[in-house]
């Protein structure tokens, strides 16, 4: 199956309410050029430099979206602001004010996520959800970004259950932040999900999923080749939530 049909495939899996994003950081630029011509306009990137190389050759693709998916550093906000129109990593408040600041003084507006982290992973940046409160009525004053929602990564080694259950507090945590009132802020956007737990993630209620093997990855043969089809033929419906 080539890049094509994976793109037509996934379009027909997902509801039409999920925006999915092709995860470009092992794709060369003949490959994302494949899948824009399959009609995918959201790109994800995890680095700033390699986003700027792979743009630059595919500055003809003008209606692309490009989202900073990986962790941003301070000393990148500059570069990365003239780059993407989404952030999904900002991680603690002190970045987010520097977008602020940097994106007024470049004449932009991003739209950012803020990724929060609700079970222990060492390997994870993000928001603890006592650092997310009290950081939430600093980021509502900012005026130079969109605010639009939030981004989880799951833990490595977790169960589907465990994925979904997690995806269903990040679910709820925007439901109730949605309904406060906030000057600025909106919790319309989910970025849940990779290519290893999307349907968890569209089952629990993601707007946004970042898929990058099952779009770019060479094509498995023989009996691994059916062993991956059979184990990503996952119905959202049949994803129940864990019983306590």
């Amino acid at each position: 199956m080539g890049i094509l049909q994976r793109v037509q495939a996934l379009r027909n899996e997902l509801p039409n309410t999920v925006c999915f994003i092709g995860v470009t950081k092992t794709a060369s630029v003949d490959q994302i050029r494949a899948a824009y011509n399959a009609g995918l306009r959201d790109f994800g990137e995890s680095r700033v430099q390699d986003a700027q190389n792979k743009i630059l050759q595919l500055k003809d693709c003008q209606d692309v979206r490009w989202h900073l998916i990986g962790s941003l550093q301070a000393n990148k906000v500059r570069p990365a602001l003239k780059l993407f129109s989404w952030i999904h990593s900002v991680d603690e408040l002190g970045l987010a004010v520097r977008i602020d600041r940097v994106a007024e003084e470049l004449g932009v507006c991003p739209n950012i996520l803020l990724q929060v982290k609700l079970l222990l992973d060492p390997g994870k940046k993000g928001f603890s959800l006592e650092g997310l409160l009290e950081a939430l009525p600093s980021l509502d004053l900012l005026e130079h970004v969109r605010i639009r929602g939030l981004m989880t990564i799951a833990p490595y080694g977790i169960t589907p259950s465990e994925q979904y259950s997690l995806f269903s507090r990040v679910k709820a945590l925007a439901q109730d932040l949605k309904n406060q009132a906030w000057q600025r802020l909106s919790m319309d956007d989910l970025s849940m999900g990779m290519s290893g737990d999307y349907p968890q993630a569209v089952a629990a209620g993601a707007t946004m999923v970042r898929i990058g093997r099952h779009i770019f990855a060479p094509e498995p043969e023989g009996k691994e080749r059916t062993r991956l089809e059979a184990s990503d033929q996952v119905q959202f419906s049949s994803i129940q939530e864990p019983t306590s």
